[in-house]
């Protein structure tokens, strides 16, 4: 099954050019409705596709983790996606995608995995607020098929963070006021998990943040910046100091809008802060190659704060003292 997967390196090339591979899977027919729906997890969370192996249930897990498994020596958490999801299905998931992102091993319980399809990001949309209702906000994007499939792709970050536990209060705890007033950043990101992290490190930093939904949604916002400041003969940069992004979102990815925002001179000297699960040294060297300032992987809210704090006070920084 890991066939589906040998070339990585070329799928690698993709990031960049608002183009994604995912791997299409199947969590079996749903009593309720008598449908069986089509899920999609980006091919670069990936690590392999496998016959689930023996689970060995663990105690005080959460009801969707069925236990560990043994991969090469590392133990590794299962999760039985139709289990958290809240569907009714009597079909057995005997094949396991074991994913790697922030920081994180896990191994998801499927049905059945189809193909890996390969599309521009425009192409995948905000899904409807019916379905993100009925899943409980777990679909972060829709595509239809040339077959009339609708391809749901799960919030995987949200799905780590319900069962690890790992997103806890306390790492807030630590975290400094910025200590300067007036500090305005734009965040983009398709995760309600991830935007709610970054919110929180705002509200302890003492930033205000302006919030998007994609990529897309903060070229707009940025645009209408712009077009006000441009009214009000002041530069971008006193309304907005940094822009801080995901990298996969529908309709537009964090690097087309990283690349919109260097290549326009109204943003001139504003950072941009690339905000990420994928945390490999491939995806912050393409990062810095299209001018992202910082890389900071996902769910580290010190390091995040510590970042942000870093470079929204470098002017003060450089400037010689009185």
């Amino acid at each position: 099954m890991s066939e589906l997967l040998k070339n990585i390196d070329a799928r690698t090339r993709l990031a960049g050019t608002n183009k994604l591979e995912i791997l299409l899977f199947s969590l079996g027919t749903d009593i309720r409705t008598g449908r069986e729906e089509t899920f999609g997890i980006n091919v670069f969370k990936v690590r392999e596709v496998m016959r689930t192996p023996q689970i060995t249930a663990a105690p005080d897990m959460p009801a969707a983790v069925k236990g560990m498994v043994s991969l090469r020596g590392i133990l590794v958490p299962v999760v039985d996606l139709a289990d958290f999801i809240g569907m009714q299905t009597e079909t057995p998931r005997e094949i396991m995608i074991v994913t790697e992102y922030n920081g994180h091993t896990q191994g998801f319980l499927v049905q059945s995995v189809d193909t890996i399809l390969r599309l521009d990001w425009a192409r995948m949309r905000v899904p409807p607020e019916m379905l993100t209702a009925n899943l409980g906000g777990l679909v972060t994007a829709v595509t239809e098929l040339q077959d009339n499939r609708l391809v749901m792709m799960l919030d995987v970050e949200r799905i780590l963070s319900e069962t690890a536990k790992y997103d806890d209060d306390m790492v807030f705890a630590t975290i400094q006021p910025l200590g300067k007033e007036g500090m305005t950043i734009l965040y983009a990101d398709d995760s309600s998990v991830a935007r709610g992290q970054i919110e929180k490190t705002l509200n302890v930093l003492g930033i205000r943040g302006i919030s998007a939904i994609n990529g897309r949604k903060a070229w707009d916002e940025l645009q209408k910046i712009a077009t006000y400041a441009e009214a009000s003969h002041r530069p971008v940069k006193e309304f907005v100091q940094l822009i801080l992004t995901d990298v996969e979102m529908p309709e537009m990815d964090g690097y087309i809008l990283t690349k919109n925002v260097k290549s326009d001179a109204r943003f001139s000297g504003i950072p941009v802060l690339m905000h990420s699960s994928l945390s490999s040294t491939s995806n912050m060297q393409l990062g810095k190659s299209i001018g992202v300032d910082e890389y900071v992987p996902k769910f580290e809210a010190q390091r995040l704060a510590e970042t942000l704090s870093r470079l929204l006070l470098k002017d003060d920084a450089a400037a010689p003292a009185a």
